[in-house]
């Protein structure tokens, strides 16, 4: 009877914090792809989980820092789903590549057009991100949910370091140390493109140049080989010929001699 209730109870146990695990994990979150540098350029995806058993997703909407304010925010059309980026004046005109910005983008949101986030199933939204603030080490990126049945869930309570993660945690995106290269590397890449082609080009051109030369080379060897071989034939045709009216000669005087 003690081992039932222990068994019970230890089964409630388990079950209790497998649920508020799945409770404190499944939140609205953003994740970088690659490096998202101070000063650069980064693309993230913003990933929705429903947390519903009996409601889908039909809106997500992610709101972005007015004290470290991005000048461009571009989202990534996904099937089902319609973007539209809200901008915001500035107090103070932000400097990018040279140009006075005045405004900037204040959030973004994806409302259902023909697909929803359904029970059990998340969503990624990509966000192309720039240029990204130096003076800060992460971006706070505050999220609202929208379910189908009219329930809204806000994602906007700042994590604090050495607390505890908040009920309702907002998505943050951390910022690594600031690169060289702000564009992550793709002018390296590009040249190291154009460098691989241009070596392959050379590579291609002189391989089909070497090849056309030996081939060239084996096309003249087999023509000298072939004129031999014609004249040897003819040589010996000739000797052939010889060698039968000799022959021939020969068998007329031997008969000639036999009936005299």
């Amino acid at each position: 009877m003690n081992v039932s209730r222990l068994a019970v109870a230890g089964g409630i146990a388990l079950s209790s914090v497998a649920l508020l695990s799945g409770t404190a994990f499944a939140h609205v979150s953003v994740q970088p792809q690659g490096e998202a540098a101070k000063g650069g350029y980064a693309t993230v995806n913003v990933k929705v989980p429903n947390e519903r058993d009996n409601a889908s997703t039909v809106k997500v909407e992610i709101n972005f820092p007015t004290d470290h304010p991005l000048a461009s925010v571009m989202p990534q059309p996904v099937p089902g789903w319609k973007a539209e980026v809200t901008k915001a004046k500035l107090a103070k005109p932000l400097e990018l590549h040279g140009k006075k910005i005045n405004e900037a983008v204040s959030k973004v949101t994806w409302t259902a057009d023909g697909s929803k986030i359904g029970p059990g199933q998340f969503q990624q939204f990509p966000l192309s991100l720039g240029q990204l603030p130096e003076t800060t080490d992460r971006l706070v990126l505050k999220a609202i949910q929208t379910y189908d049945n009219n329930e809204v869930v806000r994602w906007i309570e700042e994590p604090k370091e050495g607390a505890a993660e908040p009920q309702n945690p907002a998505p943050v995106l951390k910022l690594s140390a600031a690169s060289d290269d702000h564009h992550g590397g793709a002018a390296t890449g590009d040249k190291a493109e154009e460098q691989t082609g241009e070596k392959a080009g050379d590579e291609a051109e002189g391989g089909s140049a070497g090849h056309g030369d030996k081939a060239g080379a084996t096309g003249h060897t087999e023509t000298a080989s072939a004129g031999s071989s014609d004249n040897v034939a003819r040589v010996l045709g000739v000797v052939g010929i010889l060698i039968g009216i000799a022959g021939v000669a020969f068998g007329v005087l031997a008969g000639r001699r036999r009936s005299a």
